[in-house]
């Protein structure tokens, strides 16, 4: 007889999976669309006779590895200098903002018109450092690079042009990675990014579809930003909360695919965690605070159901656990009775839709690293760990859903460290400068080597008793993942608290200044 647990762990099973797969199918659909419209031309409406003023802005905060080298390549933009305001916008509460002080003072000697603003209140955190520096910002355009970028010098030129449309708020360009070879971690996150830009982007942005600006790498129109309200701080993505509010107002963008801004990725797994985390705790808190607007609003249906499964992406993360958690249990004891308690046919229609679902990562992505031109075979070998990753990952963004959707609305901006790598350096490059991020020890990581550990407990169980025989590569992609993710995670606040901070490796008045200072 059916116990009442037995039919609701398969309840809970079935609905979990539900959303999963309909967000797979929805990747499907993407990958469509895409092929449907990747080949339409994107030209410029016109070309400037004479260049408009354009202000970069570069948010810093504490980024003493970094600092240097984004604003040294702001400065070597190729834009004219007369036309060229470089604003620094440095929140900092350590060496950091000597460092990026005296290189701005050293820049301004050179002949750039480079400003540094230091705000001692971090109220807004980045979207308050940007709307700050929109206070004495003189261009039409304002350009904006995160700390870990290295804008390349015809970024301006090749994007600028575009806005000669008076309708476009807004000119996004590509990621691209300084170290995308580095280590295992890092080239799964450049092909995970690679999917979100280059199919996702794409397929949206030249189908008429709301896209979001990336926080960096891109040019906005400061009008268009006035008349959207302004950066806002009541979201962690204040850049996905400007973007919807101005296309609402009728304002275009463009996702130029081929224009690339390279960035470091973090190095090490508590970094991309926090990345990870803020990104999705933020678009959980846009969709509470604009969707509903979204669907109100006049938008054709097309765009109103692609904005839905855009602002509601993170929804998958709880469902994955759940589903973690309930894949051998559900079917090991008894299957799911409330849909077939004399048959097997219920629980291999469900198996399937599950690998089928799956199935969607691995064809999103390879085909991301194909259109590309990269070798998309090697990519089809990493799916099983970019799925893994994807699981490792599901607990730590589970809880930053649900604190968006249900949480009080802490907008505390906790930024992803940079390291400074430059190039395929080796794994171990960043070690040494791991005891300048104390880590904070919590439950997480702990969590997920107990997932871990209850996983291999589920896999042993089916290997040895041969019941649910089909979920064990699934058994294995979730063990592997909280294993990786959860024994780094602890690894990673080990060597932060045994390593002592080093000598900022940075040859420039800036470390004078510092060494003269101590």
């Amino acid at each position: 007889m059916y116990t009442t647990m037995q039919n609701l762990m398969a309840i809970a099973y079935t609905a979990s999976m539900a959303v999963l797969a309909t967000f797979g199918m929805h990747r499907y659909w993407q990958l469509i669309l895409y092929y449907r419209v990747a080949r339409k031309p994107v030209q410029p409406a016109g070309k400037f006779n004479s260049l408009p003023k354009i202000t970069v802005q570069l948010p810093l905060f504490n980024e003493q590895f970094v600092a240097q080298r984004v604003i040294e390549a702001a400065c070597n933009l190729n834009y004219p200098a007369e036309l060229l305001q470089i604003q620094v916008l440095d929140d900092s509460t350590d060496e950091s903002a000597l460092i990026a002080e005296t290189v701005c003072q050293r820049m301004r000697e050179a002949g750039h018109q480079v400003q540094y603003i230091h705000r001692t209140d971090r109220t807004g955190y980045k979207a308050g450092a940007l709307a700050n520096g929109l206070q004495t910002a003189t261009g039409e355009y304002i350009a904006i690079f995160d700390a870990d970028f290295v804008p390349l010098p015809e970024m301006l030129q090749q994007s600028i042009h575009f806005f000669t449309d008076p309708n476009i708020a807004c000119v996004q360009s590509r990621w691209e990675h300084i170290n995308r070879h580095q280590s295992l971690l890092t080239v799964c996150q450049a092909i995970l990014l690679d999917g979100h830009f280059m199919i996702e982007h794409t397929a949206r942005n030249r189908s008429g579809r709301l896209i979001n600006f990336n926080g960096t790498g891109g040019i906005w129109r400061r009008s268009a930003i006035d008349d959207a309200g302004g950066w806002q701080h009541d979201t962690l993505t204040e850049d996905m909360d400007l973007s919807y509010r101005a296309q609402m107002r009728n304002w275009k963008m463009v996702f130029l695919p081929d224009l690339v801004s390279p960035a470091e990725l973090p190095p090490e797994i508590i970094s991309f965690k926090q990345q990870q985390h803020r990104w999705t705790k933020g678009i959980a808190q846009t969709a509470v605070k604009l969707l509903p607007a979204v669907l109100r609003s006049k938008l054709p249906l097309r765009v109103k159901l692609e904005a839905f499964f855009h602002l509601t992406s993170g929804i998958v993360y709880p469902p994955a656990v759940a589903l973690a958690l309930l894949v051998f249990p559900t079917f090991a004891f008894g299957g799911p009775s409330f849909l077939s308690p004399k048959s097997t046919f219920a629980w291999y229609v469900m198996m399937g839709l599950f690998t089928l679902m799956t199935f969607s990562a691995g064809a999103f992505y390879v085909a991301s690293q194909r259109e590309l031109g990269r070798n998309w075979f090697k990519t089809v070998l990493l799916v099983p760990f970019l799925m893994a990753i994807g699981a490792g990952i599901s607990l730590a963004n589970a809880v930053a859903v649900l604190e968006g959707l249900f949480g009080r609305r802490n907008c505390e901006f906790i930024r992803t460290p940079k390291y400074g790598v430059a190039g395929d350096e080796s794994a171990s490059q960043w070690k040494v400068r791991a005891g300048h991020f104390k880590r904070k020890i919590n439950w997480i990581p702990l969590a997920e080597l107990t997932f871990g550990v209850y996983l291999f407990s589920c896999l042993a169980m089916a290997v040895v008793w041969q019941r649910d025989l089909l979920a064990i590569p699934f058994l294995m992609i979730f063990m592997t993942g909280y294993f990786y993710v959860g024994g780094l995670s602890l690894y990673n606040q080990w060597l932060a608290r045994r390593t002592q901070p080093q000598p900022l490796p940075i040859a420039t008045p800036a470390t004078e200044a510092i060494s003269a200072a101590a």
